[in-house]
This record gives C-alpha cells, sequence and structure tokens, in this order.
C-alpha cells in the first residue's frame, strides 16, 4: 500500500475522536518503517510477529508492541484486502511483578518528615511532598492519580476524591478520613495563600504554582529516601514509591483476615477502590506476601 504514514496519521486521529490516547503512536510509524526496510508491500502476520519480538526489546514490551500493530491492521485491512488477519493473543509474555516491599509506620513517618524539611524559596515544597507522600500512603491512589488531580476533584466537605480516566480508562471515587480532609484543607489554604493568582487547575503545585509531574515527584522520593538511609547508593534496588500503595493494600487485606472479615466478600470493594482492572489482580497480593497466604490458608483449613 502506498503513503502507509497518510493512512496511519487518518487512523489516529479516528482513534483519537473515539477517546483513546494513543500512546502507541510511535510504535505505528516504527513499525512503517519497518515494513519500508522491508520492502513489504502490506502487513502480514509473520512481518507483525518478527518485529514485535525484536531482539533488541525486553520480551515484556512484545505484547503491546504487537497488540499496537493488530489494531492498526484491523484498519488498514478496509482499505487493503491484501493485508493479513493478525490474531490475537499471539503474544502474552508480561514483566514479572516485583515483590512489594511493605512500608513500616516509622518507615512512613520518616519520609514524611524528610519531605517537610524540605526548603524552598516560597516555603511550599516541603508541604507539597509531606501531604503528597502522606496522601499516598493512607489512599493507596498511584502517583499518576495524584498529580492529576485537579481543585475541583478533591471534594474536602463530603471526604471524597475524584479520579478521573486513570489507568485502564477507569474513574472512580475514593472516600478519605476526617484527618485525611484536614491534612488537604491545610494545604490547600498555605497554597492558595502563596499563589493568590494560581491559574492552574492543579491541586498539588510546585514553587512555581505549575502541575508536579509523576517524574518529579519520583525523583524526589529517590533522593528523600536515600538522605534518610531507606535506599542505597544510586543503581543499587530498594524500596520504590509504588510500594505504599502496595503496603496500603497488604495492610487493609491483613486487617480484614485478624478482625475475621469475609475477605472474599471485600476482594471485589478494594479492586473497586485501588481502580484494578480485575479481581485477580488484587488477589495477587495474597499470594505475594507470606504472612497474608498464610492466614489464608488458615482460613481455609478452618472452614
Amino acid at each position: 500500500m502506498n503513503d502507509m504514514r497518510s493512512v496511519a496519521a487518518a487512523y489516529l486521529q479516528v482513534r483519537r475522536s473515539l477517546g483513546f490516547k494513543m500512546r502507541d503512536e510511535k510504535l505505528i510509524f516504527q513499525f512503517i518503517d519497518f515494513l519500508k526496510r522491508e520492502k513489504a508491500e502490506y502487513i502480514t502476520y509473520a512481518l507483525a510477529l518478527r518485529w514485535a519480538t525484536m531482539p533488541a526489546c525486553h520480551p515484556a514490551r512484545w505484547k503491546n508492541r504487537y497488540g499496537a500493530i493488530r489494531r492498526f491492521a484491523q484498519y488498514v485491512q478496509s482499505l487493503e484486502p491484501k493485508t493479513e488477519v493478525l490474531p490475537k493473543g499471539a503474544l502474552q509474555q508480561r514483566y514479572p511483578r516485583r515483590k512489594p516491599y511493605i512500608y513500616t509506620d516509622r518507615e512512613i513517618l520518616r519520609l514524611a518528615k524528610a519531605a517537610k524539611q524540605s526548603r524552598a524559596p516560597k516555603g511550599l515544597w516541603g508541604w507539597t511532598f509531606y501531604t503528597l507522600f502522606s496522601l499516598l500512603a493512607v489512599t493507596g491512589m498511584r502517583v499518576a492519580e495524584l498529580v492529576n488531580l485537579n481543585r475541583e476533584d478533591v471534594d474536602l466537605k463530603d471526604g471524597i476524591l475524584i479520579i478521573r480516566e486513570s489507568k485502564f480508562r477507569k474513574s472512580r471515587l475514593i472516600p478519605i478520613h476526617t484527618s485525611t480532609s484536614r491534612a488537604l484543607a491545610r494545604y490547600a489554604r498555605l497554597r492558595d495563600t502563596l499563589f493568590s493568582d494560581l491559574h492552574s487547575g492543579s491541586f498539588f503545585v510546585t514553587e512555581r504554582g505549575k502541575r508536579l509531574t509523576p517524574k518529579r515527584v519520583e525523583a524526589k522520593f529517590l533522593a528523600l529516601a536515600r538522605k534518610i538511609g531507606l535506599r542505597g547508593p544510586e543503581g543499587i534496588p530498594g524500596p520504590r514509591l509504588h510500594d505504599l500503595r502496595h503496603t496500603f493494600t497488604v495492610r487493609t487485606l491483613l486487617n480484614w483476615y485478624r478482625s475475621g472479615a469475609d475477605v472474599e466478600a471485600h476482594l471485589p470493594e478494594l479492586s473497586t477502590y485501588l481502580g484494578h482492572r480485575g479481581i485477580d489482580e488484587t488477589f495477587w497480593y495474597i499470594s505475594a506476601v507470606p504472612e497474608l497466604l498464610d492466614l489464608a490458608v488458615q482460613r481455609l483449613e478452618h472452614l
């Protein structure tokens, strides 16, 4: 097919008009360049499979690469009948999930205290990260969800956080404790005092009144974690910021088991609260944490 790049541009426009974010745009154009190098006139299953599993790519990425091309090929087939049908589920490799690190209360308090002590001209920097890390610990939110919070998404009167179009394009409501509402209100007052003419709609802001990015939050966490001894030198694996989400989930499950609650009945609630794609993602924690697995076995033996 001639001018495959124009076809790709039209495809991307259609997908975006339907509400898709199209983060795989680069993959599609890389595949088109691959077809050009191979002097291929149309898409075939063999070519798609060979490109998706190129040696330079980690096997865990093969599934996403193939999926992006499969969807594109479905569109191209309506224009070029010679385009081969790419079967679904051809590549299922995934990244091995890392064992979660479960923070102690003392470690979380040390991290929050170190964040509060961060110095900056306006005096907001420390309070931003103190409030941000604390909120991650008590809600189990994803970092991207937190930095994407807008002012209208934080209902301090009713104690509700609105998560819009998060991972897997899911939106949900997160109820928060009254003490959490008070802490967020305190931060909001300080932010509005320092930035009375703030035009950014973001709830959490930088010293310049701009929206934070996940990359910037991760960098700050790493710096603080090394400062207080939670992590070693650069390049040495250690606790991650995402482990605050793991800690929240594991503690919730532990409390249910210890209190005699019906964990199976509550798992769908926790899965919805966390924004998981399915209950199996929540159930994974039981097998990943020895103490949880032991409690689950004891419950089963009792029944």
